[in-house]
């Protein structure tokens, strides 16, 4: 039997709600699926002894959830004086507006789309609120809006869908291109190796310990998938369904869709740089 020391990136167990770093507090959404694990991790952020708080991800339009994400943070002793998007995919975007009402807060994003004040989100920027330091790291690949935070005193980093806390995650073809997130995941490896970062709060699935495990077990994950698709096309397979039927046969049918926009992406890559 596999101990969660023997998983890439070592989770830590179970998903719940609650206190994953000493700043870093997770409420999860009633939104599981095959796609979403166990649920959106919303993310509550706060310097100790601050009454200000960040949010990062409030999830899906429920009120329910967007009120516990309130809740919460009340019963910690603090307002949300700041949301921010990890990128614009509903499960982790929708309920933002509604939020924004709520709390009064701005909604913060790469995509001015996606934004309720006067300001966006860049890479390099760092958020203040209350007092507390978060980086943000420009991570696409999985969309062309994807970011991750960098928690530095913490020595972690939420990266949204980019490292899922359990599986891997889909480029999200023809927005998400692989080339990104391949880089996307080496500037994430050079946070563990440079800036001592060890803990990955993903946006679903449970809390990494091993920061540098996963993102080199995604990495290999990544190599191995192409070379696969390589050879799926070197055997004969045209079209993105027939290399799913042979690249992921081993995976639930239900993710296939996923796949296939991940195979896509695969392909882009291959011909780009002229290796089919």
């Amino acid at each position: 039997m596999s101990t969660a020391s023997d998983l890439p990136g070592q989770p830590r167990g179970s998903v719940v709600s609650g206190p994953a770093t000493a700043r870093a507090v997770n409420v999860l959404a009633p939104n599981p699926s095959a796609m979403t694990l166990d649920g959106t991790n919303t993310w509550i952020v706060a310097e100790p002894g601050s009454d200000l708080a960040v949010v990062i991800d409030p999830g899906p339009l429920d009120e329910g959830h967007l009120r516990r994400v309130v809740e919460t943070a009340e019963q910690l002793g603090k307002r949300i004086g700041l949301t921010l998007l990890t990128h614009g995919h509903p499960d982790h975007a929708e309920g933002a507006t509604r939020f924004a009402e709520l709390t009064r807060s701005a909604v913060r994003a790469l995509d001015p789309a996606l934004r309720l004040g006067d300001e966006g989100l860049a890479e390099g920027d760092v958020i203040t609120t209350g007092g507390l330091e978060l980086r943000v790291v420009a991570t696409p690949g999985h969309t062309s809006d994807s970011l991750s935070f960098h928690l530095p005193a913490d020595r972690a980093v939420l990266t949204g869908d980019t490292v899922l806390g359990r599986g891997t995650t889909m480029v999200a073809h023809p927005d998400g291109r692989l080339g990104e997130y391949l880089d996307s995941l080496r500037r994430l490896r050079s946070l563990t190796v440079d800036d001592g970062v060890h803990t990955v709060l993903p946006g679903h699935g449970p809390v990494l310990e091993d920061a540098q495990g996963a993102v080199e077990f995604y990495l290999a994950h990544r190599a191995s998938r192409l070379a696969q698709v390589e050879t799926a096309v070197e055997n004969g397979a045209q079209s993105a369904p027939e290399i799913v039927a042979q690249v992921y046969a081993a995976v639930d049918r239900s993710l296939w869709p996923a796949a296939e926009l991940s195979v896509r992406a695969q392909l882009d890559y291959l011909k780009e740089r002229g290796l089919i």
